[in-house]
């Protein structure tokens, strides 16, 4: 019989329905978890999604990452219908391609939403769903992080720096939380999604070049990161794991 390490426990995994996040809800529901699909505007691609997943329990469910009482609700939900959450991945987030020198765009009114949703968002959600994740006994909060953070190169300004304070905030709770409730971020290059509007295959494949491995960093690369924050790295709390392909280097 096949071994599946998360059989009978519950992930939660915000901005579930794309990208990163669909990635990990797919290797989180294949490894035995009861997988709850976040969503914000995809409620019709996180329906689709749960109807392909493996195993049964899955569902989808509203969150998104500046409302309070929807989180005050989904932890309501989660703790009727599970009990507990064991695994938490803050994937949802939001960005807009502004170049560095252009401040004319980045208002400090659109700094301050990327600012709140991409830190403040995993915080809000983090917080609502502390109590269910204290119940699991043995819980892990994975915050999709990037290499911005601490580059200070990104798709613009107030994404790195909402990214640092993500990070930041990670080291912070996760000695706050301990020992019940671990807290990670996975920090990622850029990946092949349709995160970043206008970011072309092309381009992607152009910086991938310049790295020591050579290739595009996938979603489910960043999956089998947040997996093994989860399954294997049992003794790592408030740290990053860098998935660039050495794009830091």
């Amino acid at each position: 019989m096949e071994h599946r390490p998360l059989e009978g426990r519950t992930a939660v995994v915000t901005g579930g329905s794309s990208g990163i996040g669909a990635a990990c809800v797919r290797l989180l529901a294949a490894q035995g978890a009861n997988v709850v699909v976040g969503y914000y505007s995809g409620e019709g691609r996180a329906q689709q999604l749960v109807a392909e997943l493996a195993g049964t329990g899955h569902m989808a469910m509203c969150i998104p990452l500046e409302d309070s009482q929807a989180h005050a609700d989904a932890a309501r939900r989660l703790a009727e219908r599970f009990g507990a959450v064991h695994v938490l991945v803050n994937s949802a987030g939001y960005t807009r391609r502004i170049a560095h020198a252009d401040f004319d765009a980045l208002t400090p009114e659109l700094f301050n939403s990327l600012l709140v949703a991409n830190a403040g968002g995993p915080y809000a959600i983090t917080r609502a769903l502390l109590p269910l994740l204290r119940a699991s006994g043995d819980a892990v909060v994975v915050n999709v992080s990037s290499v911005s953070a601490f580059t200070g190169a990104g798709s613009n300004i107030a994404y790195c720096a909402a990214k640092a304070a993500l990070d930041t905030m990670t080291q912070a709770m996760a000695r706050a939380c301990g020992p019940a409730v671990r807290l990670l971020c996975v920090s990622p290059a850029s990946v092949d999604t349709e995160f970043v509007e206008g970011r072309s295959r092309a381009e992607l494949e152009k910086k991938a070049t310049q790295t020591p491995l050579g290739r595009v960093v996938t979603p489910d690369d960043v999956a089998c990161a947040v997996l093994a924050c989860v399954t294997h790295l049992r003794t790592a709390t408030g740290t990053r794991i860098v998935i660039d392909g050495g794009h830091t280097l």
